[in-house]
């Protein structure tokens, strides 16, 4: 048909039901594949904060997953579903890869440290996400993610750079490619060239490139995101906020003797990991290159049966939803370790006359001094948390959505 979508990012994502029995309904139904179905399970690892959540509802095309600045904020394992055409991408959207000593710092149960594991045991591709804006954390992998990574090499993996608008110097993207993939991307070895010529009023539209100089092997440029130095590229995020133009600057990759990865390795003194088959620079949250990374997702789906009927979004019920969203937002509201105490009750959830759903939630905290923080001056935070989750949930369920928080101590 006409008007038909061209690309993935053209179709509309289902809406979630607002019913527990409908979407479970749904998640259980089976899965309207067409003949030659494919899928791919994709793992999405990194520190905590990394912005996995952001990536997985740009993905998804709707926000399913919360999101917010404090760490910790998924906390359980849940998955999105992305249907196009004969394809279906599972997306294992996992809670950040954290220590034991922080898990109990934060009031978090098992599953935390469980479920990352259990995901990268289910998926045929992993995503690495770094945060490259935190200079702290950016310049190598965390002993979580390598210990992962180490633990199941035999599944392809690609290192995602996020946040790549949130850097001045876009220069600095070269030395971090470097050091978290030990020089080496596809079993070849990476060559850092750079030369740079200062020129004041330049408005270079990609300063940075990285080039492959072996042939691409599937034929199909659009797939790597390793690309030729002299093609222009176009809508790269990697736009020239400094004055200084390359007049050459590129990671050029030759064959190389690649490192074993077959088996776990000594982690001691490891700071990258050499066997990521590609790179990606995006920024989630504004969903630049998203397209990209999307578009090369689908192309290595492997034939096999779909999991989900076509009409599913993710595998949470509304509910769990719902609770996830207003825990965001009382997490980006409220100070330090005050949220990780606030207890949901929820009261009320049913349909209105003219089809909007009803919700009445009860957020129970441990101490007065708490409940005037959630409350706020006037009642402004608790109204303004009520008013955005209200809002994501309207975008979640495509209805009207009638939110009323509630403030109680624990008994």
């Amino acid at each position: 048909p006409a008007d038909k979508p061209s690309n993935a990012l053209g179709q509309h994502p289902p809406p979630v039901a607002t019913s527990k029995e409908e979407q479970a309904r749904l998640v259980q139904d089976w899965p309207d594949q067409p003949q030659n179905p494919k899928v791919l399970r994709i793992a999405i690892i990194g520190a905590p904060n990394a912005g996995k959540s952001t990536l997985s509802n740009q993905l998804l095309g709707r926000k399913v997953f919360p999101v917010s600045k404090k760490v910790h904020t998924t906390r359980c394992k849940a998955r999105g579903v992305v249907t196009y055409e004969d394809t279906q991408l599972i997306i294992l959207d996992t809670p950040g890869l954290t220590s034991p000593f922080k898990a109990k710092r934060h009031k978090l149960d098992e599953a935390m440290l469980t479920d990352p594991w259990d995901s990268m045991k289910h998926a045929d591709l992993v995503l690495v996400l770094v945060d490259v804006s935190d200079h702290w954390t950016r310049n190598s992998l965390s002993k979580e993610v390598l210990k992962c990574l180490s633990q199941f090499p035999q599944i392809p993996s690609v290192l995602v750079l996020n946040k790549v608008d949130l850097l001045k110097n876009k220069f600095i993207l070269l030395e971090l490619v470097t050091e978290l993939t030990e020089g080496i991307v596809n079993g070849k070895k990476l060559e850092v060239r750079s030369a740079f010529k200062h020129n004041s009023s330049s408005s270079a539209k990609s300063p940075l490139q990285i080039t492959q100089a072996s042939p691409l092997e599937n034929g199909d440029p659009e797939s790597h995101c390793l690309q030729e130095t002299d093609q222009a590229q176009e809508g790269s995020s990697l736009d020239n906020t400094s004055d200084m133009r390359a007049s050459e600057s590129s990671l050029v990759t030759e064959e190389a003797e690649g490192p074993k990865c077959s088996g776990p390795r000594d982690l001691k003194n490891t700071k990258g990991w050499p066997c990521f088959q590609e790179i990606f620079m995006l920024a989630a949250r504004h969903g630049e290159e998203v397209d990209t990374l999307k578009r090369y997702l689908l192309m290595q789906a492997k034939p096999g049966p779909w999991e989900f009927h076509s009409g599913v979004l993710t595998s949470q019920s509304p509910q769990e939803i719902c609770d996830n969203i207003i825990r965001e937002k009382v997490l980006e509201y409220l100070p330090l370790e005050v949220p990780y105490g606030v207890v949901q009750v929820t009261e009320m959830w049913e349909e209105g006359p003219s089809g909007e759903l009803l919700i009445v939630q009860n957020l129970l905290v441990p101490r007065k001094s708490h409940m005037m923080m959630l409350i706020g001056r006037g009642g402004k935070v608790i109204s303004r948390i009520a008013q955005e989750a209200g809002q994501d949930l309207m975008n979640v369920f495509l209805c009207d959505v009638r939110l009323k928080l509630k403030v109680d101590m624990k008994s």
